[in-house]
């Protein structure tokens, strides 16, 4: 036998091609089959370097992952790195005041954002850490208090988080933890919620809109049902704000978690909205000074708190009113012309205003998207789902809970688009992945030629 292998070297998304061919006719057939794969390839190769001469930055598709800070978020952050850097609980000085008041501040923005009131926001780390605030927080005070209710509910679709919450409340409290099923668009099966909900639920926790697949649920009827049983509410809103107008969310929640980087804000900041008079019901996870209505203990970081509260000042202004309808109709383009590509393609999750409007998850029969991702690489940044679960190596637990196997789990893309993306990116995001996915059609149509 005979290594033979060709390779395009110092390009962009360059791989090598290799076959093994014997002495015999056989073998110079098959040398024949590598010098036609080689002439075809080397033909798109050109087109492949003319589309990088065209548009050499790395296209960002992952904004659901994570979003730049708002130029205006970060001037007004910036003096308080420097300047009115005083700690704010520092209450002996009016340097510590000014702080204070800039914190303050801030959490009038974020409860502007939601219909609530300043003292109604805890400021966390983020999303993470406000969830388990919420949930960790008012099971563990239950459990103290010995309160009948011991169900507590929670989405088949939420975050990882939140449902490993969950498992500790079984293991550690004793909690019986259910599962709401949702449809294969993600969203809640009301009957099914109905017949869940019971005199015995303390707690149901359902995101407002969903970080892989987009839905966006009815947070109303949704509201309208757990009240009438007496359960406390809980929503993950934290992809909620380029979504959705959230004014009014703090009506029909008890508790609302949010997080900074999600919505042109900064990283290691986020809040959590408790109803006022539920705030005696929540254990708190941090102690130490009783800062912030004793809730969440330890010194404010003014300059992220001032990031937040700018970031909801930003997104609930009338400019992104208007970019998040701009978004939408550009989301609608890249998948019309996804969906036109020759290749196999199914979109899941809801469709037009149901769905987050810079989301698109997008199967590809035949492809494994890890391996579609690896050959986009370092041209186009996209995910296979959450990226705090990218990276374990089982299908998303979201696209199982709407149904898809295992195997279609595993070829399904989450692009997600934002205020900043162009046409232009979006017409060559296109192109990079056609390219991608005839170069791995290509090296399957050689591993059959080996074969």
């Amino acid at each position: 036998m005979r290594h033979v292998s060709f390779s395009w070297m110092n390009h962009p998304g360059d791989f090598n091609i290799e076959m093994w061919y014997g002495q015999s006719q056989s073998g110079r057939h098959h040398q024949k089959s590598v010098e036609t794969f080689k002439r075809l390839i080397i033909s798109r190769k050109t087109r492949s370097i003319l589309i990088y001469m065209e548009y050499s930055k790395v296209l960002y598709f992952d904004y659901q992952a994570t979003t730049p800070v708002a130029d205006e978020v970060l001037h007004k952050m910036q003096p308080y790195f420097t300047e009115s850097f005083a700690n704010p609980h520092a209450s002996d000085h009016a340097l510590g005041w000014k702080s204070a008041a800039s914190v303050e501040n801030a959490a009038q923005q974020v409860a502007h954002l939601i219909g609530a009131d300043a003292d109604e926001i805890i400021f966390t780390s983020g999303a993470t850490e406000s969830n388990n605030l919420a949930i960790l927080g008012l099971a563990r005070r239950a459990a103290m208090t010995n309160i009948a209710r011991k169900r507590i509910l929670l989405s088949a679709i939420e975050h990882k988080c939140i449902l490993s919450v969950g498992r500790v409340l079984e293991e550690q409290y004793g909690y019986i933890v259910e599962s709401i099923p949702v449809d294969r668009n993600g969203n809640i099966k009301s009957a099914e919620l109905k017949q869940l909900l019971g005199e015995d639920v303390l707690l149901v926790s359902i995101m407002a809109v969903n970080n892989e697949i987009g839905s966006i649920q009815d947070i109303n009827s949704i509201s309208d049902n757990i009240r009438k049983s007496g359960a406390i509410f809980h929503c993950d809103a934290a992809q909620a704000p380029i979504a959705i107008t959230m004014e009014s969310l703090a009506t029909k929640a008890d508790m609302i978690s949010l997080s900074g980087h999600k919505m042109y804000g900064p990283k290691g900041i986020g809040a959590l909205y408790i109803r006022r008079n539920l705030q005696d019901e929540i254990e708190p996870l941090i102690y130490g000074g009783d800062q912030q209505n004793g809730l969440r203990s330890g010194t404010l970081p003014t300059p992220l708190c001032v990031g937040m509260g700018a970031a909801a000042e930003y997104i609930g202004s009338q400019e992104v009113s208007e970019r998040r309808k701009v978004l939408q109709d550009r989301t609608n383009r890249f998948l019309d012309m996804l969906l036109a590509l020759s290749w196999p393609t199914k979109l899941h999750g809801e469709e037009g205003q149901k769905r987050h409007p810079g989301n698109i998850s997008i199967g590809f029969p035949g492809f494994n998207a890890q391996d579609i991702l690896g050959a986009l690489q370092p041209h186009l940044a996209a995910s296979t789902g959450s990226a705090c679960t990218s990276g374990i190596p089982e299908p998303s637990h979201v696209l199982k809970a709407i149904g898809l196997t295992t195997e279609e789990a595993k070829s399904v893309i989450r692009f997600s688009l934002g205020f900043e993306t162009s046409d232009q990116e979006v017409d060559v995001a296109v192109k990079l992945i056609d390219m991608a996915l005839q170069k791995l059609s290509d090296s399957q149509m050689l591993i059959s030629v080996q074969n």
